[in-house]
């Protein structure tokens, strides 16, 4: 499937999904050609024609999880780059899923870990920086992460204004 481009960026969705004190994450260990292989996520992925960011939501919730959302907030948008070239816009959100088993998800293992043992996982290094805005329960906010083409973090800025690894 071609992914949508926005201002030349592909456009996703990624939800965490908080139950009993536990984040649901997606071990990436699944497809051959994949970005995260190797690495814990939350669920989404990649907008389809036509659709808002709550029906990309809707959608990839439901397809990884075999669930539906059934309250979720809109928390922040991520915008990554990675090298000179190549970005995407990520709107971040958390959820609240109906009750039920997790399906089996053709992109990796779902499994719910305690906070402090999410940060104990393989993550992105920007992730953990959104993870923490997340559990701190900070307000909306925009943040861009530049990676180089070998998956290092370059820089993280949030609200525009202030790069969080200068600190």
């Amino acid at each position: 499937m071609e992914k949508k481009r926005f201002a030349d960026g592909v456009l996703t969705t990624l939800c965490y999904v908080e139950k009993e004190g536990k984040w649901l994450m997606l071990h990436r260990n699944k497809k051959k050609e994949d970005i995260n292989k190797g690495k814990w996520i939350g669920v989404g992925g990649h907008f389809e024609a036509g659709e808002s960011p709550e029906d990309c939501l809707y959608r990839e919730v439901f397809e990884e999880t075999g669930l539906h959302v059934l309250s979720h907030q809109l928390r922040g948008i991520v915008s990554f780059f990675y090298g000179e070239k190549d970005c995407s816009y990520m709107f971040l959100f958390t959820a609240v899923l109906e009750e039920g088993p997790l399906k089996e998800c053709s992109e990796g293992e779902l499994q719910y870990f305690s906070y402090e043992e999410v940060k104990a996982l393989p993550l992105w290094e920007g992730d953990r920086i959104f993870l923490e805005l997340l559990t701190k329960g900070e307000g909306f906010f925009s943040l861009t992460l530049r990676y180089d083409r070998e998956g290092k973090l370059l820089e993280a800025i949030l609200d525009g204004k202030e790069n969080l690894l200068s600190s």
